[in-house]
């Protein structure tokens, strides 16, 4: 652990009102053909009892985004492998004096992308944890649905120019997998042949996997798999139809 700095001479740090830092997560995934979020359930005021995002206060040691992994697991139990395997990237940081109603606190948002995961366990100060349709998720506690609406918009606009919807499916995927990745977050239906030839014709999207092909459980043949490739961004970028948005 580095030493504290020395005082810098006439500067007073108390001259200003403290505040405390806290990291919340929009922890989302698909199943069942829908777009799910991870959310708790408040044990203690405020809000108790109402939905919320994962998340809680940084503590002094930490940097935001180790306080929002230890939040995970400890409100969720999502740790270990499970943990690893996030895509956890930052998404804003929200300020606004009154968001909170014990004290001035300015929180980190972050985003979490998962493939579908088993219902998790709450813990910490959650009285529970439960995936829930994004569509039916109403009034979450502080201000987490703009955080949620903000982390789906900036998910929707991702998967048009990186490669980042392969965090949504399983190590090995179908194209039909892959396809309603992106066909839940945007709320479109896309054309299954176009869909493909663009996949495949771009560079480090998706790599074969050896071995035999999956059922899917439909009529037709069994599905190639295939895993992510190398590549983080699409080019060309792979646009969601013309005036519909997610």
């Amino acid at each position: 652990m580095t030493s504290a700095p020395p005082e810098v001479e006439g500067y007073d740090k108390y001259a200003f009102e403290p505040f405390a830092l806290t990291a919340d997560l929009a922890v989302l995934t698909v199943r069942e053909g829908r777009l799910h979020v991870l959310l708790v359930e408040r044990g203690q005021e405020p809000y108790a009892g109402a939905w919320a995002l994962p998340g809680g206060f940084v503590l002094p040691e930490e940097s935001a985004e180790q306080a929002a992994r230890r939040e995970l697991a400890e409100e969720t139990g999502l740790s270990g492998d499970t943990a690893a395997r996030l895509h956890l990237e930052q998404l804003r940081t929200y300020s606004d004096p009154g968001r909170d109603p014990r004290m001035r606190v300015v929180s980190v948002a972050f985003t979490a992308l998962v493939p579908d995961l088993p219902e998790p366990r709450g813990g910490g100060d959650a009285a529970q944890a439960r995936w829930l349709p994004y569509e039916d998720v109403r009034h979450l506690a502080f201000d987490h649905d703009r955080i949620l609406a903000d982390a789906r918009e900036r998910v929707g606009a991702k998967l048009e120019y990186s490669c980042l919807a392969t965090a949504f499916c399983p190590a090995e995927f179908t194209l039909g997998e892959l396809r309603q990745v992106y066909e839940t977050v945007w709320g479109v239906a896309l054309d299954r042949p176009n869909f493909r030839r663009k996949v495949l014709a771009t560079p480090g999207f998706v790599r074969p996997v050896e071995g035999p092909p999956r059922r899917t459980g439909g009529r037709g043949k069994p599905a190639a798999l295939y895993r992510a490739g190398e590549a983080t961004a699409l080019h060309p970028p792979l646009l969601r139809p013309e005036g519909r948005s997610a």
